[in-house]
């Protein structure tokens, strides 16, 4: 009877170890079960403006660049940086000195052949009266009627010496050709500019900073959608928080090749009455090429995602309505977009099939349908889950953060943007079922 109860007690031992270990093994396996979570966003209404982006320098409309024809020393400078100056106005002078010798020495050559036309004149005359009673040669009479000729000739070219001297010394002095305002002066007093080749360059003057235009240059993808008169939003460095606007005057039709990359020059007209704008600026400009008001749209990172691959469905949260993600009780990690204070890291979909064209609001979007997955919420085992679903839509425009909603989708559905990813099983210590402290290494 003894033996009896003595097994009876060890198969009731060996029954309630096995019990308590299937249950620390059910309870540890749920505590490291690892839930999918997803970050969602809502389709929404709104404004969606497409507009190409590109860089481009800002200029004056007229920039005038004023140099000499002729080499010399600069003896006189009568304008500098920043200098109003007016059409006809001295702005610079270079020593005439060797100018006005020159014109002397044309004068005194000129004087000579014309002397020199006057005796050839008297010998014509003289000889042609001779000629006539038949006291001269022909030969005499025609090398005297030559060299008449010849000294008149003479003259005219010693005519055209000193005017070109005249000129020359005239160009000595430089004047401004248009008004406006020096942007650069690039000599100074005592300085040779020389002319053998090239006109060097004196002073830029622009027409009129009050009116300043962006060459802006535009990708050869992009260049289909730029129209003139099309508004242009923009901003420089000088002034990162604020936008300036202009309009698109003119598409020029010569390509730029640069590293095989072409592009074209789309000038833009600013209106620069505060001058705050200074010529050489780098501006960045956006075209815009399609504007739509309060039209269905949703966010470009919801047409790039794609549910992960071996995934289970999440628990829905509790968390208020204005969250946009909906977070779970995560039991192996906790997640960072929740409520309750929960931490966890979260990361968008990768491109696929029927995604967005790049990120940038210039690109046009590609023709066709796209897939989205929306938040489908099931009860499993009485508990809230979502499972992504595909859902086929039409887009239309897009500006580089939310892209149209032609059809396939209704205000207020949830479509999935991201995975909320767990924390790393290696950071983080075991579960132990049986609380003895162990810790995973």
């Amino acid at each position: 009877m003894a033996k009896k109860k003595s097994w009876s007690k060890l198969f009731l031992l060996l029954g309630l170890a096995v019990a308590l270990g299937g249950g620390g093994f059910y309870f540890w396996k749920k505590a490291n079960k690892v839930v999918t979570e997803y970050k969602l966003a809502p389709v929404t209404r709104g404004d969606v403006i497409q507009t190409v982006t590109a860089n481009g320098q800002l200029n004056p409309v007229m920039n005038v660049q004023v140099g000499s024809q002729i080499s010399g020393i600069i003896q006189k400078l009568y304008a500098d940086f920043n200098s109003r100056v007016t059409n006809g106005q001295i702005i610079a002078q270079l020593d005439p000195s060797t100018f006005e010798a020159n014109v002397q020495q044309a004068q005194g050559e000129l004087a000579s052949a014309k002397a020199t036309l006057e005796l050839n004149q008297l010998n014509s005359d003289r000889a042609s009266a001779l000629y006539r009673d038949h006291l001269l040669a022909k030969a005499d009479y025609d090398k005297a009627v030559a060299d008449l000729h010849q000294a008149e000739a003479t003259v005219k070219i010693r005519e055209a010496s000193l005017t070109r001297a005249k000129v020359d010394l005239a160009r000595t002095t430089i004047f401004s050709p248009i008004d406006g305002v020096v942007i650069s002066r690039e000599v100074d007093v005592g300085q040779t500019v020389a002319a053998s080749m090239n006109a060097p360059v004196l002073f830029k003057i622009a027409n009129d900073l009050a009116k300043m235009q962006i060459d802006a240059m535009i990708a050869e993808a992009d260049v289909g959608g730029i129209e003139i008169g099309q508004d242009v939003m923009f901003t420089v460095d000088a002034f990162p928080m604020r936008t300036f606007r202009g309009k698109v005057i003119q598409v020029r039709n010569a390509p730029v090749t640069t590293q095989n990359v072409v592009t074209y020059d789309t000038v833009v007209e600013v209106n620069n009455e505060d001058l705050k704008l200074k010529p050489g600026m780098t501006a960045t400009a956006s075209v815009v090429i399609a504007r739509k008001p309060d039209i269905l749209k949703v966010p470009n990172s919801a047409l790039r995602f794609r549910p992960p691959e071996l995934t289970t469905s999440k628990p829905a949260t509790n968390a208020p309505a204005a969250t946009p993600v909906a977070a779970v009780p995560a039991t192996n990690g906790v997640a960072r977009n929740g409520g309750g204070g929960r931490e966890g890291r979260s990361r968008s979909g990768g491109g696929g099939p029927g995604g967005t064209r790049g990120g940038a609001s210039g690109k046009m979007e590609r023709a066709g349908p796209k897939t989205v997955y929306v938040a489908e919420k099931k009860m499993v085992n009485g508990e809230s889950v979502i499972e992504p679903k595909a859902i086929q839509i039409r887009t239309g425009i897009g500006d580089g953060a939310s892209t149209e909603v032609l059809e396939g989708l209704n205000e207020g559905d949830e479509v999935i943007v991201g995975v909320i990813l767990p924390e790393s099983d290696a950071s983080k210590p075991a579960v132990n079922p049986f609380g003895s402290g162990m810790r995973r290494f």
